[in-house]
């Protein structure tokens, strides 16, 4: 748990940062800013992608956990949490000080998804969980924590409630690690990490570089249906 606490505790610092930072932050220098981020996004899935052992159980993955999440419809549950999580905020603050309830969504969702996708969080946590090694999750802290100062200034303070799944997330994992990590194999591991960087592409794409808006938060079910194929194919 000493490292999700770690990322959380950086995630909010860097959101404190970029609160601070967002007034005079030029908008210039934002937008290449949270650009460059949204390349490196991209090609770190990209990477991650590289990693499969077969991009078909990949695939086939994606396309059920993406039926399962329309059908399911959590990119709407998600955004739900975000908007009650802002007007929650606007009661404690007023709402002249709570923000666009549809900034606060947008920040909220991507930054979830963002910090809470990745190998990092899920191999990192397991580390952490299994032998007390926090350092992979030292490293995703910072990484977090640089990005959470671009996004609290362009998005605002909507990033800094993505803690809250991501503390459930990433420790949930670590309290669980060691029956995930007699369960799953290093193919499950290799795929699940391959949708992940589909995943990272698309919020790439759609909430950092605004090409095409997609609905990630449907897409998530892949992280686990993928792996159970593996494990399904491994029975025959």
């Amino acid at each position: 748990m000493t490292g999700t606490i770690l990322n959380v505790a950086a995630i909010l610092a860097g959101t404190t940062a970029g609160l601070l930072l967002g007034a005079k932050f030029p908008e210039k220098l934002r937008n290449t800013l949270t650009a460059a981020l949204g390349l490196f996004t991209a090609l770190l899935g990209v990477g991650m992608f590289l990693k499969s052992e077969n991009n078909v159980i990949c695939l086939v993955g994606i396309v059920i956990g993406i039926c399962l999440g329309e059908w399911l419809n959590l990119e709407a549950k998600v955004e739900t949490l975000g908007g009650w999580l802002q007007t929650a905020v606007q009661n404690l603050l007023g709402k002249n000080q709570s923000g666009n309830r549809e900034k606060f969504i947008q920040a909220f969702v991507t930054a979830t998804l963002l910090f809470g996708i990745g190998p990092m969080s899920i191999l990192g946590s397991i580390q952490d969980g299994l032998s007390g090694d926090y350092s992979m999750l030292a490293v995703k802290a910072l990484l977090d924590g640089v990005t959470s100062i671009v996004f609290a200034s362009t998005m605002g303070y909507g990033v800094a409630f993505s803690v809250i799944p991501i503390f459930l997330y990433q420790g949930s994992i670590s309290l669980l690690a060691t029956k995930a990590q007699v369960f799953m194999s290093s193919q499950m591991i290799n795929e699940m990490t391959a949708t992940g960087g589909v995943l990272l592409c698309a919020i790439a794409l759609s909430s950092m570089l605004s090409i095409k808006k997609i609905r990630v938060a449907n897409m998530v079910p892949a992280l686990l249906i993928t792996p159970l194929i593996v494990w399904l194919l491994a029975l025959f």
